[in-house]
């Protein structure tokens, strides 16, 4: 009789164990954060798509394998993650992030209106960190009533508020955003002509933002493809 039993040394068995959940833990590791890159991509091609400029890179992404290590729950088990957040302070950055993702009514903080800027007037102010959108606090404290000269509230044909400039410099070729003041002798500059009155600010009681990207549904997708990315990793060890 031929004895054909194997013995396998209990130190061997534990090796190969180890090194397949090793395998198994990298694979999570690297679907997981694949899938995060994917829609961290996905989220900010359709802001872009959406008009909403270089809003998503106020977004950014984690991963245990940035981290170089998964989250243990005892000896046999364990999980991966990686996902999105919002890296960004500014309040206004948050506020338009929560708008544009899940809509909203915005009102005015202070005071009744919203006060918007119209075309003939500058849209920002500052530069860097401290671009801002223009406001009629902003007018004042950045010294355009100076340059340009004072805002003066009257009344639109709707009954709403308007904040105006008199006496004023404006494009002779129609340019947007043109608004000077005039120079020292009444004249307007080169290239422009004289208005008597110009509306910098209209006033709305509210607004509202409607949802242009699905945060929750570019997550769910993503979230599935991990699945593929994961048995994509472990075919790479056979």
């Amino acid at each position: 009789m031929i004895d054909a039993s194997l013995e396998i040394q209990t130190p061997f068995v534990d090796e190969i164990r180890r090194d397949s959940i090793q395998r198994i833990e990298r694979a999570a590791m690297v679907g997981t954060d694949k899938a995060a890159k994917g829609a961290l991509g996905q989220i900010r091609l359709e802001m872009r798509g959406r008009q909403l400029g270089g809003l998503g890179n106020a977004l950014g992404m984690f991963s245990d394998l940035k981290k170089g290590h998964v989250f243990r729950r005892g000896a046999e088990a364990f999980s991966a993650s990686a996902g999105i957040y919002l890296r960004s302070r500014s309040e206004r950055t948050i506020g338009a992030i929560i708008s544009y993702t899940e809509g909203a009514t915005i009102t005015a903080r202070n005071g009744r209106w919203l006060w918007i800027a119209t075309d003939d007037v500058q849209r920002l102010v500052g530069s860097g960190s401290e671009r801002r959108r223009l406001t009629p606090a902003l007018w004042k404290s950045r010294g355009l009533d100076s340059k340009i000269g004072p805002l003066v509230p009257i009344r639109g044909i709707n009954g709403f508020p308007l904040l105006v400039v008199k006496n004023v410099g404006v494009s002779l070729a129609g340019k947007k955003r043109s608004v000077k003041g005039l120079k020292k002798n009444g004249q307007p500059r080169k290239g422009q002509f004289a208005r008597e009155l110009v509306v910098a600010f209209y006033a709305i009681p509210r607004t509202s933002r409607e949802k242009r990207v699905d945060l929750i549904q570019i997550a769910s997708r993503w979230a599935g493809v991990a699945a593929d990315y994961i048995n994509e990793e472990l075919r790479k060890g056979r």
